[in-house]
């Protein structure tokens, strides 16, 4: 079948779930454009190409054409009414947190103060803090959600320009809106200036933050390809601690979750990170995300993360020709791939690169019983069969095999053994030329 024969077959299939052979050749490429800024995503590359596909501002008139240098020209940018298509184009790097944390403190507020009044030894671990001090604090974090938060319009593209732009501190909103593509960005995550102290959070309580690099909440047709996710300056190993626990300051790098749906997440870089990628954020989100979630996953880079990659509710989620990488036994390696409830994931001929000592069993994680489907994986270049290996080290937590479908939206599946190098040359920000 040549490649226009399968991309009409594909169309008329839209959302079918029918057995499609891989196919041949190079990769299919994003759709030509002399401006990158007007690439749009290729037909059958994922779910985010179902249906109408999804194609951004590719057809923005010169004037929705925005070249921003700063986070202020960024947030104009997208505040400019109308659902027409734009363009963003993002150059150097843009600082939502420049003014630095005491900008967003309401008067009053004194963390020493904080950790005095809600020390364990005098709150104590039974009752969530309360008071003048959380007061303050949740009004500093509101201060802080309204600066840093930007909503996405609909017919949106933002990119990068170069290989040296990106976002620190900023988290995109893209909410109840259909078409838009985020590219070629460096993504810093925010750094919370106001993490809660819940002291019945576990036996001995914890820090929790708010803010993810990019959240797609209630969206549809949503394309995020070749950016780098990373706690850049800011690793959790630099945070400090209080109560013995870590200060937690960072929360996840992307969340796709209540309704999102026809997403595709390609080429891109997630590192140093904790709660990495959550799909489907509630066990209790069944009305608006049963029969969506729909995302596919394909050739990025997990490394150094130590959890939710992804982990999944509800959702058909295909993963397929990604690489994990654990560099080291002694890192904080929770899972990648978490089974959730009533999730229907696929994790085929994706690479996973661990070090000496890591177990391949703790690849998967079963958080609620769901069948899950792994096929053609490696494991440091020899074929592992994760759901084995994962039912043999954790008789206690045993995944059933099989999720019930078959994706059909994909331009090619790669050979495992040839991911490692073809994600470590070509994914992430300033790479998609």
């Amino acid at each position: 079948m040549n490649r226009r024969t399968r991309r009409g077959a594909v169309a008329a299939a839209a959302l079918a779930l029918t057995v499609t052979a891989p196919a041949a050749g190079a990769h299919a490429a994003p759709r030509p454009s002399a401006d990158p800024a007007r690439v749009t995503l290729p037909a059958g590359d994922g779910w985010a190409s179902a249906g109408t596909g999804t194609t951004g501002g590719a057809t923005a008139r010169a004037s929705r054409v925005f070249t921003v240098t700063t986070w202020e020209e960024f947030r104009a940018a997208l505040a400019v009414p109308g659902t027409e298509p734009r363009i963003v184009k993002v150059v150097g790097t843009l600082n939502a947190t420049a003014a630095g944390c005491a900008a967003f403190e309401a008067p009053g507020y004194d963390f020493a103060r904080y950790l005095a009044d809600y020390d364990p030894a005098v709150w104590g671990y039974e009752d969530v803090v309360s008071g003048p001090q959380e007061e303050l604090r949740a009004a500093s974090a509101t201060a802080q959600g309204e600066a840093i938060k930007v909503k996405v319009p609909a017919n949106t593209t933002i990119v990068g320009v170069g290989r040296h732009a990106g976002i620190t501190g900023g988290s995109l909103q893209v909410q109840g809106v259909d078409n838009v593509v985020i590219r070629d960005l460096t993504l810093e995550s925010p750094l919370d200036c106001f993490p809660q102290w819940d002291p019945t959070d576990g036996a001995t309580g914890a820090w929790n933050s708010e803010y993810d690099s990019l959240v797609v909440y209630g969206s549809t047709h949503v394309w995020i390809d070749h950016n780098t996710f990373t706690d850049g300056a800011h690793p959790d190993s630099s945070l400090p601690s209080y109560y013995g626990e870590v200060y937690q300051q960072h929360d996840g790098e992307l969340d796709i979750v209540r309704g999102a749906d026809l997403v595709t997440v390609s080429w891109n870089v997630f590192t140093d990170h904790d709660k990495t990628l959550m799909i489907g954020n509630s066990d209790s989100a069944g009305a608006t995300d049963r029969g969506k979630l729909r995302v596919t996953l394909h050739h990025n880079l997990f490394e150094n993360v130590v959890e939710r990659a992804p982990r999944v509710r509800f959702g058909q989620v295909d993963a397929y020709n990604n690489h994990f990488v654990v560099p080291s036994a002694s890192a904080p390696y929770a899972y990648s791939l978490g089974v959730g409830l009533e999730s229907q994931l696929v994790a085929e001929r994706n690479a996973f690169t661990l070090a000496e000592g890591v177990p391949a069993g703790k690849i998967l994680k079963k958080w609620k019983d769901a069948p899950v489907t792994t096929v053609g994986n490696y494991v440091n270049g020899r074929p592992v069969d994760l759901l084995a290996v994962h039912n043999a080290q954790f008789p206690d937590e045993l995944l059933r095999p099989d999720a019930g479908w078959t994706p059909v939206l994909r331009t090619r599946v790669d050979h495992p053994r040839a991911v490692p190098a073809l994600v470590g040359h070509r994914a992430g920000a300033g790479r998609s030329r």
